[in-house]
């Protein structure tokens, strides 16, 4: 195992120490690079990174392992939520980014450059942020290799598996995009949330990565590790947002599920008088959900996967 710390010459990045580590096996395969932190407060991911790489006996490895544990450290040791706080971007919208750009295009572009090219397969281990409930899915997307992100999906076992569509897709400038664009089969992987580290959905992430390094041939385990339930794969991200500002109480749970025209939940003033009840516009499952009840107008309230494929 190799233990070392990245760093940039581009000067909006260069103050970072990166946590990386390298592990090479004792037989060929393929090179697997594991990235967590791209958003600073998702901990379950990153504590998952951290015991994956310990755990793994070399001598059984084939191929190379590739992990950054902890990436955009700014926004770890602010414990800033979604945004790096030096420029107030998503990292995870700034993909494939912009050496001359601000902190989080540096990042990206960094990021870009130096671990998901290189790459045969790229995993971006997620959580749902301070203020976000969440219940555990995977996202990959159009691609020339989106075949085999879908089976990556299917090896990591979580219960939704949500493919991103080239037109309109719930987000932009992520990860997975890029290195599918690349031809890189990538997934993004969300356990956890609210700012927890849960030892639960850590170890569901420990699971999905331990079925997904048997399934590309890299490291068998002691135990076969069967999927948490069964993968249903969905084609739609449908984002809600608030009309108005004030309390959100939501009125359902991550995981339950909907139908076209169900109340999802409530905003009311700080007096406990009903401004807007938000309903959703498709069938589907609330796959996460803003926990806090500050909301914003035009805050984001909910994320529904829908259109599940039959």
């Amino acid at each position: 195992m190799e233990q070392r710390f990245l760093h940039s010459d581009i000067s909006s990045i260069a103050h970072l120490q990166i946590p990386y580590v390298e592990l090479h096996g004792a037989k060929d395969g393929p090179t697997l690079t594991l990235v967590a932190g791209v958003h600073g407060c998702e901990y379950t991911s990153q504590q998952a990174v951290r015991t994956f790489v310990n755990g793994i006996d070399r001598s059984r490895l084939g191929g190379r392992i590739r992990a950054v544990p902890t990436l955009n450290l700014d926004s770890f040791y602010e414990r800033s939520p979604f945004v790096s706080p030096r420029d107030q971007k998503n990292l995870n919208r700034c993909f494939p980014g912009d050496p001359e750009g601000s902190y989080s295009d540096a990042l990206a572009y960094f990021v870009t450059e130096e671990l998901i090219k290189g790459s045969d397969y790229f995993i971006d281990l997620h959580a749902g942020d301070m203020v976000e409930d969440l219940f555990r899915f995977t996202i990959y997307d159009d691609s020339p290799v989106q075949d085999e992100s879908r089976r990556l999906a299917d090896a990591y076992g979580f219960p939704f598996a949500i493919h991103q569509p080239m037109l309109d897709p719930a987000v932009t400038g992520a990860t997975s995009q890029i290195a599918g664009g690349l031809g890189i089969p990538s997934i993004i992987a969300e356990s956890g949330g609210r700012g927890l580290v849960e030892s639960e959905a850590i170890e569901h992430h420990l699971r999905g990565l331990a079925r997904t390094v048997a399934y590309l041939g890299m490291y068998e385990p002691e135990e076969a590790i069967e999927p948490d339930l069964l993968v249903r794969h969905l084609h739609r991200f449908v984002w809600l947002r608030s009309g108005q500002q004030g309390w959100w109480a939501p009125s359902v749970s991550v995981g339950d599920d909907l139908h076209a025209g169900d109340v999802v939940g409530t905003v009311s003033d700080l007096f406990g008088e009903t401004l807007e009840e938000i309903t959703t516009p498709v069938d589907g499952v609330p796959v996460f959900l803003t926990s806090s009840p500050a909301m914003k107008a035009d805050g984001l309230v909910i994320g529904i996967a829908a259109d599940e494929e039959r």
